[in-house]
C-alpha cells in the first residue's frame, strides 16, 4: 500500500511539473494601447495632411484653368478649343499621377513602419514569455482566436506597460520612422 502511494504521489508531482504555462494577448488591444504605434500613425497622419496641402494648390490652379476655359471657350476656333482641351487633359492627368504616386508613397512607408512596430511587438512578447516562463502566450484579436480564456491568463494590461516602459525609456523617436519620414522627404 505504501509503494502505491508513493507512485502516485511521484506520478502528481511529475504531472504538476509538466505543467505548461500559457496566457494570451489581446492583439488589437496591444497595437492600439502601444505608444510607438500611436507616434507612428500620428506622424503618418501629419505626413499626409502637409502632401495633401502640397497638392492642393496644383489642384486649386488647375481647377481655375478650366473654368477660365469654359467661360472663355465661344470665343475660340475650333483648332484652339481642341488645342486647349489637350492641354487641360494632359495638366489633369499629370496632377492625377502625381496624386497617386504620393499616396502610393505614403501607404508604402506607412506599411513599412507599422509592419515594424508589429515585428517590435512580436519579438518584445517572445522575449517576455521567455523570461517569465511561459511555454505559449497566444494571441488574440476581434476574429476571436481565442474564445475562452480562464480568468488570470490575460496579460495584455502587462504587455502594453511593459511595452511602453520599454519604448519610453529609448531616446530620441523611432528609427524607422526617421529613416521613412528622410525617404518621403526626399520623394517630395
Amino acid at each position: 500500500m505504501k509503494k502505491l502511494i508513493a507512485i502516485g504521489a511521484v506520478a502528481i508531482s511529475l504531472i504538476s511539473c509538466n505543467q505548461e504555462k500559457t496566457a494570451y494577448v489581446d492583439t488589437t488591444k496591444v497595437i492600439q494601447d502601444y505608444q510607438e504605434m500611436k507616434d507612428v500613425e500620428s506622424k503618418f497622419e501629419a505626413r499626409r495632411d502637409s502632401l495633401t496641402q502640397l497638392i492642393t494648390g496644383p489642384q486649386q490652379q488647375f481647377q481655375q484653368e478650366v473654368q477660365e476655359y469654359q467661360q472663355g471657350m465661344n470665343s475660340m476656333s475650333a483648332s484652339q478649343r481642341q488645342a486647349k482641351e489637350q492641354e487641360l487633359q494632359q495638366k489633369g492627368q499629370r496632377l492625377q499621377q502625381q496624386q497617386q504616386m504620393i499616396g502610393q508613397q505614403l501607404r508604402n512607408d506607412s506599411d513599412t513602419a507599422i509592419d515594424e512596430v508589429v515585428e517590435k511587438v512580436k519579438d518584445f512578447v517572445a522575449e517576455y514569455g521567455k523570461e517569465n516562463g511561459y511555454t505559449y502566450i497566444f494571441g488574440s484579436n476581434e476574429s476571436a482566436n481565442i474564445m475562452y480564456a480562464k480568468d488570470g491568463l490575460d496579460i495584455t494590461d502587462e504587455i502594453v506597460k511593459k511595452l511602453n516602459e520599454s519604448y519610453s525609456g529609448k531616446s530620441g523617436s523611432n528609427a524607422a520612422v526617421k529613416k521613412t519620414e528622410e525617404d518621403t522627404t526626399s520623394t517630395e
